[in-house]
């Protein structure tokens, strides 16, 4: 197989230069990330638990919503298309996407969907960082014949705006039929534009797009193998996945072992983890990941290309606490001082 020479860092500097003004369509489950802080202050009587100070509650924009809040702070512009609950939490979200710049037109609401919302309880000293104690899921799904979703196909098949990429973001929280998802696919098809998806737990169903993003673990799950630290099950599977899903790139994120990007009839290209293994917090690090790999597709960056940027990107966000974003300012940083290094 031909190899694939890497690309300069002029080039990858203008990659992220034509970020700007890119419409990627979002179809995704909205989630609220939710962060709790507290101060220990000793053990309860009542229980051998620890008993918090309650400092504040942060909430962002967490699943799909921080794919689209990714986006919009690389430079593009997200249009999100999906559904919220009518409850605090719902509303919440869609204040955090208006106070971003963000168009909420295509976000539909369901008086009687209860907004996915992930809490994270994080305690420490007076003079400690917090660190992750807890966490706690409301995980709900959006019924079965909720209006809000045939508005959302509604919303799909009615689109005229420009779009120059789609990225699917699938958390599981029963808003991706296949209906929906063949209509995004079929909008991109329509607009010859790349589409990408990232499923947590229904890989094997999205087939058709231009790439998908998973990370080991969920390749593990969908293909009922251990990868570990075979070398041979990880190609097995990156190669299994083209042909099962008739993508283009199958970029698996593999964490402190960094990336591998598989496309048909090319070498597995493997890519070392950008930045330092001391990690602050991975919340959040697969949606920049794929926010930062379709961006540069859509704006005609080959599959290396957008793996490596992507990898950069994801190397910046988990250093960052909670749930956090790059900026395209940081990217073009990472670019710069990596290759000076090299």
């Amino acid at each position: 197989m031909k190899e694939t020479p890497l690309p300069s860092a002029d080039r990858l500097r203008r990659i992220v230069g034509s970020f700007r003004g890119r419409r990627l369509l979002v179809l995704a489950d909205l989630v609220a990330d939710e962060f709790l802080y507290g101060r220990v202050q000793r053990v309860s009587r009542e229980a051998p638990v620890l008993i918090l100070q309650y400092d504040g509650t942060d909430i962002r924009l967490g699943g799909g919503a921080n794919a689209v809040h990714n986006i919009r702070t690389l430079g593009g512009m997200p249009v999100p298309v999906g559904v919220l609950g009518g409850d605090d939490h719902g509303r919440r979200l869609r204040g955090l996407l208006r106070d971003t710049g963000i168009s909420i037109r295509g976000v539909a609401i369901d008086p009687a969907y209860v907004t996915p919302v992930k809490t994270r309880i994080l305690a420490g000293g007076v003079h400690s960082t917090k660190q992750q104690m807890v966490r706690i899921d409301k995980a709900t799904r959006l019924p079965e014949r909720s209006a809000a979703r045939r508005a959302v196909l509604a919303s799909l098949r009615s689109m005229r705006e420009r779009v120059d990429g789609v990225l699917v973001s699938d958390y599981g929280f029963g808003l991706l039929t296949s209906e929906l998802v063949q209509a995004a696919v079929g909008l991109a098809r329509r607009r010859r534009v790349p589409a990408t998806v990232d499923s947590r737990f229904a890989l094997l169903g999205f087939r058709g797009m231009t790439a998908v993003t998973p990370n080991e673990s969920e390749v593990e799950a969908a293909l009922g193998i251990t990868i570990g630290n075979d070398g041979r099950r990880l190609e097995s599977a990156g190669r299994m996945l083209l042909r099962r899903l008739r993508v283009k790139a199958c970029l698996i994120t593999r964490g402190s072992d960094g990336m591998a990007l598989f496309e048909p009839g090319r070498p597995t290209l493997h890519v070392p983890i950008y930045g330092t293994d001391q990690v602050a917090d991975v919340t959040g690090a697969g949606d920049t990941v794929i926010a930062t790999f379709t961006l540069a597709l859509a704006a005609g960056a080959t599959p290396v290309e957008a793996s490596l940027l992507a990898n950069y990107a994801g190397g910046i966000v988990v250093m960052k606490r909670g749930t956090a974003t790059v900026s395209a300012a940081e990217l073009e940083a990472a670019v710069a001082s990596d290759h000076a290094r090299a």
